[in-house]
């Protein structure tokens, strides 16, 4: 197996250089809670940078619960990372299974991430492309997956649903009305199906997560401490992060790789407020299309953060 073939490793840190004198501060999300006005326009441009959907659908998340695996890391470090992700899986409601469980989350470690990335999906193409619609980002993206020069790379798979029945709304590979197709069977794939009505502003159609890969280069980790990776590893676990978001306008640990020594030790409150509001059932993926489900999304986070800024303030004043 092209996993286990390769030889352990340990978490390599490296000098960082100094933080260029022209780098701007960037924005905490503690700065702009007083200002309810503010908050919401930089909790929907967060939002709108960061999130990285399947094509022609909306935010997926993780439906139930996550099983984290982790391959060619030394054993401390292995546990470490997963129980950070857990960990952080947890306190947003979701259940972090057991060890013997099958890794929906699996993090791998090696010293030339982009040759394992492309041997990976070529002894196992099906997992990163399923073949139907609505599942991941597109040939495009994998084979930028593949070949770009990055420390951490990931790749998402999710499948929309039926919220009712908890069904696929696409027809998968190998099946015909739901059962598996026989012989010189003629495939096609169901519409992927969204209320168009400007009156309604949600479906009974969510995307949920069914697996992602993230592969770490230990060369390319730049000084980063394994607190920093494991928060870095689980901001794109939980969520479909866009790699090539330029977030250096916010403190978040999307920006560890810029300087592992200016960037937060964990979980910023920016990227702790896109879980959150991600996660909240009150901005439920339902919506009709990914620019309002953005906007459910800043909106859940403005309305907990400048909620807890006015309970500050009350207890303050008594």
């Amino acid at each position: 197996m092209i996993v286990s073939s390769l030889i352990a490793l340990a978490l390599g840190i490296q000098q960082v250089p100094p933080p260029s004198a022209q780098q701007t501060e960037p924005t905490r999300l503690e700065d702009v809670i007083v200002d309810a006005r503010r908050l919401e326009e930089a909790a929907e441009a967060y939002v709108d940078l960061v999130a990285a959907p399947a094509r022609r659908r909306g935010l997926a998340r993780w439906h139930d619960g996550i099983c984290v695996g982790v391959a060619n890391f030394e054993p401390p470090l292995a546990q470490q990372l997963a129980d950070q992700v857990s960990d952080v899986a947890r306190s947003l409601g979701l259940r972090a299974h057991e060890p013997e469980c099958h890794p929906s989350v699996l993090i791998i470690a090696t010293t030339d991430a982009a040759r394992f990335a492309q041997e990976f999906v070529a002894v196992r193409p099906v997992l990163f492309r399923v073949g139907s619609p609505g599942m991941d980002r597109g040939a495009a993206s994998l084979r930028e997956f593949m070949s770009e020069d990055r420390p951490v790379r990931w790749w998402h798979v999710s499948l929309p649903i039926n919220s009712e029945t908890g069904m696929p709304v696409i027809r998968m590979p190998g099946e015909v009305n739901g059962a598996a197709a026989g012989p010189g069977a003629v495939m096609d794939y169901a519409p992927i199906t969204e209320v168009d009505s400007p009156s309604r502003l949600s479906s009974q159609y969510v995307d949920v997560l069914k697996r992602v890969f993230i592969i770490i280069d230990v060369d390319r980790l730049n000084g980063a401490t394994a607190e920093q990776l494991g928060a870095y590893v689980a901001m794109v676990a939980l969520a479909q992060v866009d790699p090539k978001a330029d977030t250096r306008a916010f403190d978040t640990i999307l920006n560890l790789f810029d300087d592992p020594a200016a960037a937060p030790a964990g979980l910023s409150g920016w990227d702790l407020a896109y879980l959150d509001g991600l996660y909240d059932r009150g901005s439920e993926s339902r919506r009709i299309n990914q620019r309002s489900q953005v906007q459910a999304v800043a909106a859940a986070i403005a309305g907990a953060y400048r909620g807890s800024a006015v309970d500050e303030e009350q207890a303050a004043e008594r």
